[in-house]
């Protein structure tokens, strides 16, 4: 059996969303040009037989800058996905070229849910890469009605780690509220920040660990306030939370039966689960299909134990799974 890399041996990867026009690539400019002493290798997807954000770009010669401008980097060319980080690997590790992170942005009409799986379905990338975390932009002005006709707009909310808005001065303050108040229905665990020309602490963007089991549950409290949500998306999320100690066997039956039935509608899920006669949190995460289970730190003497689950997906049958979350009570 193959050791795992430590994960400090890993090279982090960050996936940048956002729909067409959010300002994806200022804000990829702005890391390129911020003092933060690391070189990125950018991996760049455009429709097209020429992309433009190239020369848009900075232009630095210790930059890697890689175009895949054959299709849509969530369908036709995830292979040319996973042949490319392999080649930056090989290069990384012969010395002929150094970077310590990689950045992939996606085109504005991707589904990043593809994207992300790339990191967990394909052993030789798992074993060479850390997929950090999916950080999206959402335009103030345009965004409702982009997340109102737009199925890939929702879907880069629901895979979001972090929610950067920008053009919040163009908009009406009640309009970005409104906006904010929408988004984090759809999902109460990514963190929400306006940003301006992408102007934003490099610390809210790298190094989250988003996908990282043993990082905390993130739930914006505020996600269980009424905020009078009146949009009918069908992206949707709910926290489920429990202190009575859960059935391992059970919970483990559960929820594979509901990402057997319901996996291709779940975009993202997490949970810190409450396990009986267990001294330790069981982490568990996933994307679509693909689910991973692991133990996390001890419970402190006196620690309130309790399970918190989040689940990010469209058309959720949130009453089966909250009977079924209860059944699996000890």
């Amino acid at each position: 059996m193959a050791v795992p890399t430590p994960e400090k041996d890993l090279i982090p990867v960050t996936i940048l969303t956002g729909f067409l026009g959010s300002g994806k690539t200022t804000l990829l400019n702005r890391i390129l040009h911020e003092q933060h002493g690391e070189k990125i290798a950018v991996i760049e997807n455009e429709f097209g037989e020429t992309g433009i954000d190239n020369e848009i770009l900075v232009q630095d010669k210790e930059e890697q800058i890689v175009e895949m401008n054959n299709g849509c980097l969530c369908c036709t060319v995830r292979g040319d996905l996973v042949r490319i980080l392999g080649e930056l690997a090989g290069k990384r590790r012969e010395g002929k070229l150094r970077f310590d992170r990689v950045i992939i942005e996606t085109t504005g009409l991707a589904n990043p849910g593809p994207v992300a799986q790339t990191f967990f379905m394909d052993e030789k990338i798992h074993d060479l890469f850390l997929l950090d975390a999916v950080v999206t932009v959402i335009d103030a002005v345009h965004g409702n009605r982009q997340l109102d006709e737009h199925d890939e707009a929702r879907a880069q909310v629901g895979f979001a780690d972090r929610l950067l808005l920008s053009k919040t001065d163009l908009a009406a303050e009640a309009e970005t509220k409104d906006l904010m108040e929408r988004l984090r229905a759809m999902n109460p665990r990514a963190h929400q920040k306006k940003v301006h020309f992408g102007e934003t602490d490099i610390r809210e963007i790298l190094d989250i660990r988003g996908f990282n089991l043993n990082a905390a549950l993130e739930v914006d409290p505020a996600f269980l306030e009424d905020t009078h949500h009146h949009h009918d998306d069908d992206v949707k999320s709910f926290v489920w939370k429990d202190a009575r100690p859960l059935h391992m066997e059970k919970i483990e039956t559960f929820l594979s039966l509901m990402v057997q039935n319901y996996g291709e509608d779940l975009l993202r899920y997490k949970g810190v689960l409450n396990i009986q006669d267990e001294p330790r949190r069981m982490i568990f995460q996933g994307v679509h299909m693909l689910m991973g289970g692991t133990p996390g730190k001890p419970w402190e003497a006196g620690e309130t134990r309790e399970s918190v689950m989040v689940f990010i997906g469209r058309r959720i049958p949130r009453r089966l799974f909250e009977e079924g979350l209860a059944y699996c009570v000890a």
